[in-house]
């Protein structure tokens, strides 16, 4: 056969059809985003309260305790007076030079909380010893010396600490709580004191030792509200650090925080950035004033102020213990609880010079009076004149506070405030050692000598010493290096 043959192709049954299941998961979910953990602190009322007046708080009840160390050692002891033993008045002083002398070589790298927690814990040992054998002199005296480096090391930190903390508009009276403290604590010391002579069953010491005791463990209890200054860790590049203890200092206000943080932070970078010979130039002028108004501060409260007092009270009324003694101890406390309602107001200048003005007129009247010591009425108008001068010197003395926060620059700081705190304590030593026994003092060459250098002081306050109340630290710092400034508003 020839020609195209197709394939015979029968119709067969057609193939079994499969079905296959597939089996689909059901569509993904959209990607969860990233968990964010948030740890949330609830500290109430703590956390947003503005501590930038904490540290004066946290130390105040110490600088009570410190008034009555203060006063014991002018005279206002019955037991081991002055008349008696004058390293008994001298050794409190003493005490207070070395504390502040180990204040000033540690402060660069210790925390501040440290000095107030350990002279805290001096202060205590003190009344604890005052308390245990208050009739034995040689503990007593032991005690004294101890209470005093306490108190040495509490304050030099303090005033340096508080001007860096405290808001421009409340240093002035936050520091001014240093001499306010003080006040309370002669008071208390000199009431108790006026009190104790009526009676002979108690030891007066023994009062001093609990009181003592008490306002010890106060100030060591408050001592854990202080916050460390920022700039004790910006000095050592711990930026984190100071921006924890800036938020803390304003109650966790970022926005404020932040304000305060950066004028802190060029705080430091300016005084950084020159040499140690430029810092000594620029505190040679804050030095001498504030060595001259802190001196004016012991002759505030002295010796022959205590002495003339108590002579002229008793020849007035005739007995040993007067009214006039409880006002002459009270008035120094409301001129400084004045002070501190205008130190940030009115300023520190206009306060200051009227207290020291005052204080030196008092002082040249009390002088020329005493020329005379036989007249009923000269004895009458000094008692008068010695009560108007304790009120115009808790005018003057919070103002010196502050100053000494503010005048020097930041390096040199610790040393020049430690080494004004020192002479301080000298010339009260020296005039402890001056009047001795104190038979045949000579009242009149005293205060004469005290009034000149006052007013002499109340002159050139009034043309050196600046206002700054409402600056940063920074721009009290520039004002203080001028030579001469005439604002006093």
């Amino acid at each position: 056969m020839s020609g195209f043959q197709g394939t015979n192709m029968s119709a067969g049954p057609l193939p079994v059809k499969e079905t296959i299941y597939i089996s689909t998961a059901p569509p993904p979910e959209p990607a969860a985003p990233p968990s964010l953990n948030v740890t949330v602190t609830n500290r109430g009322y703590w956390a947003s309260m503005n501590r930038q007046t904490a540290t004066s708080t946290a130390v105040f009840f110490f600088f009570v305790y410190g008034g009555m160390d203060f006063a014991a050692s002018l005279g206002w002891d019955p037991t081991f007076s002055v008349l008696l033993s004058t390293e008994f008045s001298y050794c409190w002083f003493i005490g207070v030079i070395i504390g502040a002398l180990a204040a000033m070589a540690t402060m660069t790298f210790m925390p501040k909380q440290v000095y107030y927690v350990f002279g805290g814990l001096m202060q205590l040992i003190g009344s604890i010893i005052f308390t245990a054998a208050p009739a034995d002199y040689s503990c007593c005296l032991a005690a004294r010396y101890v209470a005093g480096v306490g108190i040495g090391l509490i304050t030099v930190p303090f005033i340096i600490h508080n001007a860096e903390v405290a808001g421009s508009n409340k240093r002035g009276a936050t520091a001014g709580l240093e001499q306010c403290g003080l006040a309370i604590g002669i008071a208390a010391q000199v009431v108790y004191t006026t009190e104790w002579l009526t009676f002979d069953d108690y030891n007066s010491n023994l009062v001093h030792g609990i009181l003592g005791i008490v306002f010890s463990l106060l100030g060591l209890a408050t001592s854990g509200m202080a916050v460390e200054s920022p700039v004790f860790f910006l000095q050592r590049n711990q930026e984190q650090k100071a921006r924890s203890c800036q938020l803390q200092l304003v109650g966790n206000n970022t926005g404020l925080a932040n304000k305060y943080f950066d004028e802190a932070r060029i705080y430091v970078v300016e005084s950084s950035s020159r040499s140690l010979g430029e810092e000594l130039v620029a505190s040679a002028m804050p030095f001498v004033k504030l060595l001259l108004f802190r001196c004016c501060v012991a002759f505030s409260f002295s010796l022959p102020l205590t002495s003339s007092i108590i002579y002229s009270s008793q020849i007035v009324e005739g007995i040993s213990v007067s009214w006039q003694m409880y006002v002459w101890s009270c008035v120094r406390l409301i001129g400084t609880l004045v002070a501190l309602c205008f130190l940030d107001t009115i300023g520190r200048k206009a306060v200051s010079l009227v207290g020291l003005l005052c204080m030196a007129g008092l002082m040249l009247g009390m002088a020329g009076l005493y020329d005379d010591v036989l007249s009923f009425y000269s004895m009458a108008q000094i008692c008068n004149i010695g009560i108007a001068f304790q009120a115009f010197a808790g005018l003057f003395v919070c103002s010196s506070s502050v100053y000494l926060g503010e005048a020097f620059p930041l390096r040199l700081k610790p040393y020049l405030v430690g080494l004004i705190v020192i002479v301080e304590q000298v010339i009260h030593v020296i005039v402890i050692a001056c009047i001795g026994s104190g038979v045949g003092v000579n009242f009149f060459a005293y205060f004469l000598a005290v009034g000149i250098i006052m007013l002499l002081c109340v002159i050139f306050f009034a043309v050196s010493m600046p206002e700054t109340k409402k600056m940063t630290l920074r721009e009290a710092g520039h004002r203080f290096q001028k030579w001469y400034d005439v604002t006093i508003y």
